[in-house]
């Protein structure tokens, strides 16, 4: 028997119980998500400049948020170029280190359940761009540049309003959230790193091409479970009912 047709109708196979098990994996992180409760009492009761605490605690959020590292995943899928993977990685960086900031220093609020649930949107409009169903559905292409920075101002507005369920106090808090951002920035980096070491290696094998129709498909699935998770809990909460 043909072996690419034998390897194409294994995965079909797979593929069902891959999106089933992506689709668990990520409901139980969604209910999860958030900041550590020894993060959070750290945050509570800080008092002044505390910057390498806060760098690590940006670091941490970044590396352990899985719907930003998906999103990432996403965006660097099909590009070989690291001229290219630098330009994305800088345009996602620059709108969520914005809205990040903002958020926390000016005080604006944003309600998380919404904010969360564009969060896994992007995931699925990045997974739908790699297939080409924007092109192929509405014959139109997207400015993928666009749609990352401006994803990216989302990704940062989610995690603002995870401090933002914290009493920060005032003093240092300028200080203390540029810390949080640069650590954030270093958290991206070294899981950008591991993703493309991965990605590397998958690359190179002979399967690459046919399972990464089937891997985003995956990836597709899991920003439909986050986002209906959130939108679950928006209708939920005591302000979505209303």
């Amino acid at each position: 028997m043909n072996e690419p047709l034998t390897q194409r109708r294994a995965l079909a196979r797979l593929l069902p119980g891959l999106v089933v098990a992506a689709a668990l994996l990520c409901s139980g992180m969604a209910a999860a998500h958030g900041v550590a409760e020894d993060d959070g009492a750290f945050i509570e009761t800080a008092q002044g400049v505390q910057l390498l605490p806060y760098l690590y605690l940006g670091a941490k959020h970044m590396v352990t948020g899985y719907d930003h590292l998906l999103f990432l995943f996403g965006v660097i899928f099909f590009l070989y170029r690291m001229k290219d993977v630098g330009l994305y990685v800088t345009l996602f960086a620059v709108g969520h280190s914005s809205t990040l900031l903002f958020g926390v220093l000016s005080g604006t609020h944003v309600n998380p359940y919404l904010v969360d649930a564009i969060i896994g949107l992007s995931v699925v409009s990045k997974a739908l761009d790699n297939k080409g169903a924007f092109k192929t559905v509405l014959g139109v292409q997207p400015n993928t540049k666009a749609a990352v920075l401006i994803f990216g101002l989302f990704h940062g507005f989610g995690l603002a309003t995870k401090l933002q369920d914290f009493t920060l106090s005032k003093d240092g808090l300028v200080p203390n959230m540029l810390a949080f951002n640069v650590g954030v920035e270093i958290g991206q980096l070294l899981a950008l790193a591991a993703i493309l070491i991965v990605m590397g290696f998958w690359r190179r094998t002979s399967v690459f091409t046919r399972q990464a129709f089937a891997a985003n498909v995956i990836l597709m699935t899991a920003g439909f479970v986050l986002a209906g998770y959130q939108l679950a809990g928006y209708f939920q909460s005591p302000i979505g009912s209303t």
